[in-house]
């Protein structure tokens, strides 16, 4: 058995490519339909019920385009409107959350997590509860991080100025004694090889994408949805509104190829 209809992953923007990069990596013979809001971005610090509007809104797209499963490579919206999704849609849906707190459970050695992410994510608590909801005695030290992505948008990278605001955002945490930290946006990878280069070595990174697409990997093998292996994997990407130079910035940074950007008119 086979299905060669397409994966579904939609963002808030285009952070989530780093999810689509990881799928590419792991399955690449799946196709993929990409779908970034980039219209309305960013979800952040919007309301959680305009949020879970949007994330429909969304999810109903690409469900006419024929996805088979539903990726939500968005922390925002996997924190306040991912069980809603999993209720109102057939087809498996999956977040970053649950896959990203179950590595820093497995990484961690003195059960001390950190957590960094958009306002919205760190305000939701849905990291401690994926972590605790695990194991309860992790103590868990989270920390909203709001001048990242627009640093990672610009495409400073590799830059003084981001390395002193990860310095003064992780300050507190590494004080506080956490082994590992979860890169809760789907931004952050980006910034890898900034904050290793800033924490050192001793702390070990949890990118919410690798395991997102881990994740959606272990699922298609359980639901016997994945495509032929013959099948060469196609990406289509689409988006809400004109891209600007953060689509670039993901495509050098991520070494992805895509032809040309759709434009997807909302609802």
């Amino acid at each position: 058995m086979s299905d060669p209809r397409p994966i579904g992953v939609f963002d808030s923007g285009i952070g989530g490519l780093t999810v689509v990069k990881a799928l590419r990596d792991l399955l690449p013979n799946e196709s993929i339909v990409y779908l970034g809001d980039t219209a309305r971005v960013p979800y952040g610090p919007k309301s959680a019920e305009t949020v879970q509007r949007y994330a429909i809104e969304l999810a109903e797209l690409l469900t006419r385009r024929n996805a088979k499963v539903l990726v939500v490579a968005c922390n925002t919206v996997s924190s306040v409107a991912l069980p809603m999704l999993m209720t109102k849609f057939s087809m498996p849906v999956i977040g970053v959350i649950e896959p990203g707190a179950r590595a820093a459970l497995q990484a961690s050695r003195n059960r001390h997590i950190g957590v960094i992410g958009t306002r919205a994510t760190i305000r939701s608590g849905a990291y401690e509860k994926a972590l605790r909801a695990t194991d309860n005695n992790v103590r868990v030290s989270s920390r909203a991080c709001p001048l990242l992505v627009p640093l990672i948008e610009e495409g400073l990278l590799e830059d003084d100025v981001t390395d002193q605001l990860i310095l003064r955002y992780l300050q507190p945490l590494v004080a506080d004694d956490i082994d590992t930290l979860v890169l809760g946006c789907t931004h952050y990878p980006l910034l890898t090889n900034a904050i290793t280069r800033v924490l050192g070595l001793q702390i070990t990174l949890v990118d919410s994408a690798q395991n997102c697409a881990r994740a959606v990997e272990e699922m298609l093998n359980q639901q016997s949805l994945r495509a032929a292996p013959q099948n060469r994997g196609e990406l289509h990407v689409a988006l809400t509104d004109a891209a600007d130079n953060f689509l670039n910035v993901a495509r050098d940074a991520l070494q992805l190829s895509f032809g040309e950007i759709e434009l997807q008119a909302l609802p």
